[in-house]
């Protein structure tokens, strides 16, 4: 990719950026920039300035992703501090898109208001909202009243739910539209209740799933029911894990990747794995998966970058 500078800028480039820090499964080649806005006036004019023909890649906390060994040809934009805020407006929680979703479940708890259901998601606010975050039952679509991001051109624009077509586990935001901020109308419920509800979530997590362990959540997708109005959801009793466990595939390792033994839809670098053995690993077992079942499991993990 041809140099780029930008003397005006306030944040921060970093070229030939190693990625591999920055997501929890710990592999993955170099980015040819990784940027660092320091606020959204700063992040507008970055992307002005920035040729159409440079791709740009939204990067959240990394919690759910596989960079390739091979690295990503684009501009990485990784949101900080200045994204972070968290605000209780009356009945509305409005959460910078670097808020983690935990901290967020916390803060509009303490206010009475029910996102309970983000406690235990590994993200950030603006990756659930790119994804449709969702556990027990809820998504972020449920509660969802806008969205505040910027465009590959660089305008400042309010998303609505139709603006985003929620479905299961995706959204239509368009690639390289940076999610700046949200808002949300959950119900309410009383504070100490919420807390406690939190904490049976996190004990239920942490007997069931191996938080201990370097994995990056759900590695496949429940395969999808089918609500009332057609829209396919997993608020049913078909669960990924189990078409795993049934298809013999628990434990399962290709070099230093394992399907976890304690939960077999965590894929886990057990240490030293690479990218491609982790992306492998999950290939065979939707191969096992689909000779045993029938059911083509989808990856809830996303892969970028090149192998």
């Amino acid at each position: 990719m041809t140099d780029i500078s930008f003397p005006d800028m306030r944040g921060k480039l970093t070229s030939q950026r190693p990625l591999s820090d920055l997501t929890w499964l710990r592999v993955g080649g170099v980015a040819d920039y990784l940027y660092q806005p320091a606020d959204a006036d700063d992040l507008a004019a970055f992307m002005r300035a920035l040729p159409e023909t440079v791709s740009v890649f939204p990067m959240g906390v990394g919690s759910n992703l596989i960079v390739r060994d091979g690295g990503l040809r684009a501009v990485v934009i990784r949101l900080g501090r200045g994204f972070n805020q968290i605000e209780i407006d009356g009945d509305h929680v409005i959460a910078g898109a670097a808020a983690l979703d935990a901290h967020v479940a916390r803060k509009a708890a303490d206010a009475g208001l029910d996102l309970t259901f983000l406690r235990t998601i590994p993200g950030s606010i603006g990756g659930a909202v790119r994804m449709n975050a969702g556990c027990y039952g809820s998504y972020t679509a449920d509660h969802f009243v806008s969205a505040q991001a910027i465009t590959r051109s660089g305008d400042l624009v309010t998303l609505t739910a139709q603006d985003l077509d929620f479905k299961y586990r995706q959204t239509t935001l368009d690639d390289g539209c940076v999610v700046i901020s949200a808002t949300f109308a959950p119900p309410k419920g009383d504070p100490d209740t919420l807390h406690a509800r939190m904490e049976t979530q996190l004990r239920k997590r942490d007997e069931t799933q191996p938080t201990k362990d370097r994995s990056a959540g759900s590695t496949f997708r429940n395969p999808a029911g089918f609500s009332s109005t057609g829209q396919a959801d997993d608020r049913h009793d078909l669960k990924a894990w189990k078409v795993i466990d049934d298809a013999g595939m628990r434990g399962a390792t290709l070099g230093g990747a394992q399907m976890s033994p304690k939960h077999p839809n965590f894929l886990i670098n057990t240490g030293g794995a690479t990218a491609a053995e982790l992306e492998g690993l999950g290939e065979e077992v939707r191969k096992k998966v689909y000779d045993s079942s029938g059911i083509t499991l989808e990856w809830e993990i996303m892969r970028i970058g090149e192998k």
